[in-house]
């Protein structure tokens, strides 16, 4: 069976109604991204980051998976697949993908801010509690915090993500800008020669020298011409 590694970014998550970041009219251009999601920003404003992401666990609970989602998903039945995502939202495990790495942390889970990748203090939040209340405290008594990468934060899990990389036959991007590092840098880690298939309506700079098909679509109409593409090899 094929192994096939999946990058997705916010285009991805986007065309199920999920506020981007960096795009026009995004999340950014509405919050100061160092008050809210950086390190510095939550040691001076715990309250107001936590808030922040209260708000976006709300959003994200009225939303449902896309059908690129889905389809990822139905992949499973042909092809071994390796899903590494920059998107902290849950889209792809409710759309029934197995194998889900998320490089930027979870929405839906809340961590200690004292040792944020020690699971004993690790906590799973639902629609029927979805809210960190001011002060609330992680078992080890330290002041519970998204369990997100902050900007000034290391990305624990690139170096796993690098691996799934390495083993794959085929790597696919989906609504990623390849901007933000280092997830950007994954596409340096394919085998020679591999096939790369970049789906997205944007431009997206890549290096030439990588045997790359770019699928200039959104995220659903962009998969489902993948998996045409997919029949051929």
């Amino acid at each position: 069976m094929k192994r096939i590694a999946i990058l997705t970014g916010a285009g991805m998550s986007a065309e199920s109604g999920i506020s981007t970041f960096r795009d026009s009219g995004g999340l950014w251009e509405k919050y100061p991204v160092m008050q809210v999601a950086s390190h510095t920003g939550w040691e001076k404003d715990p309250v107001l980051v936590n808030n922040f992401y209260n708000q976006r666990r709300k959003e994200l609970l009225a939303t449902q998976p896309c059908g690129a989602h889905k389809l990822l998903a139905q992949l499973q039945s042909q092809y071994h697949i390796d899903i590494i995502t920059q998107n902290v939202d849950n889209l792809h495990e409710r759309a029934g993908s197995d194998n889900v790495l998320h490089l930027h942390g979870e929405l839906m889970k809340v961590c200690s801010s004292r040792d944020v990748e020690n699971p004993k203090y690790w906590k799973i939040l639902n629609a029927d509690n979805y809210e960190v209340k001011p002060g609330e405290k992680a078992g080890d008594g330290s002041l519970l915090r998204p369990y997100i990468v902050f900007f000034e934060e290391a990305v624990p899990m690139i170096e796993p993500a690098a691996q799934q990389v390495a083993q794959a036959d085929i790597f696919v991007i989906i609504g990623s800008s390849l901007n933000v590092y280092p997830a950007a840098g994954l596409i340096s880690y394919t085998r020679p020669d591999i096939p790369i298939f970049v789906i997205d309506p944007n431009d997206v700079k890549i290096r030439h020298n990588y045997n790359v098909t770019h699928i200039k679509q959104s995220a659903t109409p962009g998969v489902e011409q993948l998996i045409q593409q997919l029949q051929t090899l």
